[in-house]
Order: C-alpha cells, then sequence, then structure tokens
C-alpha cells in the first residue's frame, strides 16, 4: 500500500514510539530521526513513525482531533471524507433512524467513525487487507464498530441484519480517476442494486457524474468545502427527507474555525436524472450589468446556476457559462453560494493588448479566473509578466450565444476586469489568488 510497509507501528514498541512524537515539524524532522536512531529504534521504525507524525499533521484538516489518534497512507489520506462532510452523512443516518450501518468500501474508516459516533452499530468492509488493517486501528475508539476485509457486494446484508448502507466506490485505478460509473469498483449499478435489500442507501459519487445517470427516485447532494467541490452524495429511501431532487450543501469556515452549512435546493426539480434548465445569456457585452455572480462549484454541479439566476435577477454572460450579470448585489441569504464582483470594464481576450495593459498600469497582482476558453490562468500570467503595485481581477470567458462571433463561430473570448464587491454584502471569503475554471454541461 502506498509502497511503504506500516507494520513496524504496529507493534506495542512502534505505537508507543509513534504516540511519543511531537507533532510535526519539518525543521526537526531530520534530527529527530538521527535522535531516534540513535537511542536504538530500527530505520524502518522511525522512517515509519515520523511519516505518521508528518500524515498526521496533514489530516488535522480533514479529522481534527481524532487524526492523532489515526493512521494513515498518503493515498488513503487524500480520498478519505473530510470529518465535516461525513458528520453530514451520519447525521442522514441518524435521523432516519438507522440502527446497523454497513459501509461498504471503508477505506481508512473515515465515514465509519462518524457513523459509530451517531449510530449504534457499524459494520465496516474493505476489501483491501492492508486498508482494512488501518480502519481497524482507526476505529479502535468505538465497540460498536467492527471491521471486516471482505469484498463489499459478498456481505449478505439481510442475514447481517443491516438496515442501513453507506457505499463508497473505488473511483481511481493506477492514480487516475475513473470518469464511467460502471468502471468504478463496485460499480455504480450494482452498488444502486443494493436497494433490493435495504432501503435506507447512501452512495458518495465522482462530483462530475453524468445527471442522467443518478436514479430519478434519489435525491443527490452536492458538496463542497470552502469553495472546493468534493463529492455528489445520492441518498435513497429514507436518507432522503428531502425528497428526489438535487441540492447543493456549502460549507464554509467561520472566524471560530468550525464549518458552518448552508443548503440550497431547486424547489421545482423532482427528478435528479432530469437535465438542468439552461438560459439564454446576454447578446453582447452592452447587456451586462453592474455585477458579475459566479456560483459556488456544487451549486454549478447541481444544476442550481438557473435556480441562482432567477433569484439574482441575473442572465448568464455566454452559452453555458456560469458567470451571471446583473443588476444589484447578492443578499445575505444568498451570499454563502455565490461570490460577486462589481464588473468595471470588459477587454478583448488579446495577449498583445493585456501585454500592454500590464505594463501600462503597472500590473503587479494579478488575479486570473477563467470559464468557457480555452486558457490556463497560470500561463497566462507567466506570459505576461506582472510587475509594480497595482491589482487587479480578471475573469476570462465568453460573451453570448454560440454563434454570436459571426458566420455561426463561437463567440470569441473576453476579460473582465472586476473588483471584489465588499464585506457589507455578506460575501464568501475570496478565493485563492489563481483559479481556472472550466464550464459545466449543467451550466
Amino acid at each position: 500500500m502506498d509502497g511503504f510497509d506500516l507494520a513496524p507501528l504496529l507493534a506495542p514498541e512502534g505505537w508507543r514510539l509513534l504516540e511519543s512524537l511531537p507533532p510535526y515539524d519539518p525543521d526537526q524532522a531530520l534530527a529527530l530521526g538521527e535522535s531516534l536512531r540513535r537511542e536504538g529504534h530500527s530505520p524502518a521504525l522511525v522512517a515509519a513513525a515520523l511519516t505518521q507524525q508528518r500524515l498526521r499533521g496533514r489530516a488535522t484538516a480533514k479529522f481534527g482531533p481524532f487524526a492523532a489518534r489515526m493512521l494513515f497512507t498518503p493515498d488513503a489520506l487524500e480520498q478519505a471524507t473530510r470529518l465535516a462532510v461525513s458528520a453530514h452523512h451520519a447525521s442522514r443516518y441518524a435521523r432516519a433512524g438507522s440502527q446497523y450501518v454497513a459501509d461498504l468500501g471503508c477505506g481508512i474508516g473515515g465515514d465509519a467513525l462518524a457513523l459509530a459516533s451517531l449510530c449504534p452499530r457499524v459494520l465496516a468492509v474493505d476489501r483491501d487487507e492492508p486498508t482494512a488493517a488501518l480502519a481497524t486501528v482507526n476505529l479502535s475508539p468505538f465497540p460498536n464498530a467492527e471491521v471486516r476485509c471482505a469484498d463489499a457486494l459478498e456481505v449478505d446484508l439481510r442475514a447481517e441484519g443491516v438496515d442501513a448502507v453507506f457505499a463508497d466506490p473505488a473511483r481511481r485505478a493506477g492514480g487516475r480517476r475513473i470518469a464511467d460509473p460502471e468502471s468504478w469498483s463496485p460499480p455504480l449499478g450494482r452498488v444502486l442494486a443494493l436497494r433490493e435489500q435495504v432501503a435506507a442507501l447512501g452512495v458518495k459519487a465522482a462530483p462530475g457524474i453524468d445527471h442522467a445517470l443518478l436514479p430519478a427516485d434519489a435525491h443527490v447532494q452536492w458538496v463542497s468545502v470552502d469553495g472546493e467541490v468534493v463529492e455528489a452524495g445520492i441518498w435513497c429511501g429514507p436518507l432522503a427527507p428531502e425528497g428526489p431532487g438535487r441540492s447543493a450543501l456549502v460549507l464554509r469556515t467561520g472566524a471560530d474555525g468550525a464549518p458552518a452549512p448552508h443548503v440550497l435546493a431547486d424547489p421545482d426539480c423532482a427528478d435528479p436524472s432530469a437535465p438542468p434548465t439552461q438560459l439564454d445569456p446576454v447578446t453582447g457585452a452592452e447587456e451586462l450589468g453592474e455585477f458579475i455572480h459566479e456560483p459556488d462549484g456544487a451549486a454549478i454541479r447541481a444544476g442550481l446556476v438557473a435556480h441562482l439566476a432567477g433569484r439574482l435577477g441575473a442572465t448568464p454572460v455566454g452559452h453555458r457559462i456560469a458567470y451571471l450579470t446583473g443588476t444589484r448585489p447578492v443578499g445575505p441569504e444568498l451570499a454563502p453560494f455565490v461570490r460577486t464582483w462589481r464588473l468595471v470594464e470588459v477587454l478583448p481576450l488579446h495577449l498583445k493588448a493585456l501585454r500592454s495593459r500590464v505594463r501600462s498600469r503597472g500590473i503587479g497582482r494579478l488575479e486570473i479566473h477563467a470559464r468557457g476558453v480555452d486558457v490556463s490562468p497560470d500561463a497566462l500570467r507567466a506570459s505576461l509578466r506582472p510587475r509594480g503595485d497595482v491589482g487587479e481581477v480578471w475573469l476570462l470567458t465568453r460573451i453570448g450565444s454560440r454563434g454570436d462571433g459571426g458566420h455561426g463561430r463561437s463567440p470569441r473570448g473576453a476579460v473582465l476586469v472586476v473588483e471584489p464587491v465588499g464585506p457589507s454584502t455578506g460575501q464568501s471569503p475570496a478565493a485563492p489568488s489563481s483559479q481556472a475554471h472550466d464550464s459545466h454541461p449543467s451550466t
């Protein structure tokens, strides 16, 4: 697993050493390793312990204080569900009154940990023996959780007395994401077929899943954490009290460090497999309003752009582009789901003219976003070589409908020079200084 051995840590001596280590400090790691080897610890044990010390430090962002008692591998940590998200998963099972939940494809036990905190019994299953061993360690504080090394689909749910299932199919192979849900392990179709045995079924899916592949009677919720879309949850039966449809769960970390949940749903959508509503865009730059709104990625993936546009009185800037434009700022009720800028200027997407602007205005801080154009913000910034004290924000996009470029061609790219709307409007925290966004079929 991940190419290194965790066995030394599973012996009493290894666990005691790991528990005695201070929080990871990259500046002290080399000296600490040398000190531990001089004390007589084997190089293999020291390497394993220091690796876990480092991974636990990284894992704190996902698992909070639980990370200090868990074991990880780099790949498993990357793929594990954040505790803030798994807590929302577990709350669905608790509200549904689930008594015995099977976590099929449990990985290192991130979701099972949250489930065991709220549900009477949990069966965590993974077919990979080293991974199941990690889950056993990570779930050891919970006597109501059992870990089993087995094929997820070979568990006889009825015989076990399981009344609810959470499944997280593997969506990677050879370090690459698998786009086709029927190539996941296990395939999505076989996981959804478990509803014949257990009505309460939840499935963690890739956020880019095609809406047409979703079960029409499920509620599907896309989740973002501080602007990053992390998953789509397919909820069936009693786990979907909202009824069939689509929604977005946006988790924003507040000043207290706790993630505040915000949910947006389209009341007109009762079938998650239906294609999202597409709106006609503005016909040209002259129709752009004072404000440009960018919906959160979870709302975009959930097909809620048209719903947001209606509530904002806004219009897409281009065909299937998730930038909206309007004449009024976002109110506090929609602020968690939208980032808003004030439009300053519209420029053609011409490298020579942009380079001249950067040079003549002394622009040194350049935040670039892109939707619907084949331009890398990082590559563009490198070619512009910004230097100076002035800062600007650019949105690279297309304006207008498909044929607005003339002779049936796609509309040309444009640069919207914008400035952030102040915090008085209740806007969410600013995004990182360099982002590239892709248009999505549901936008």
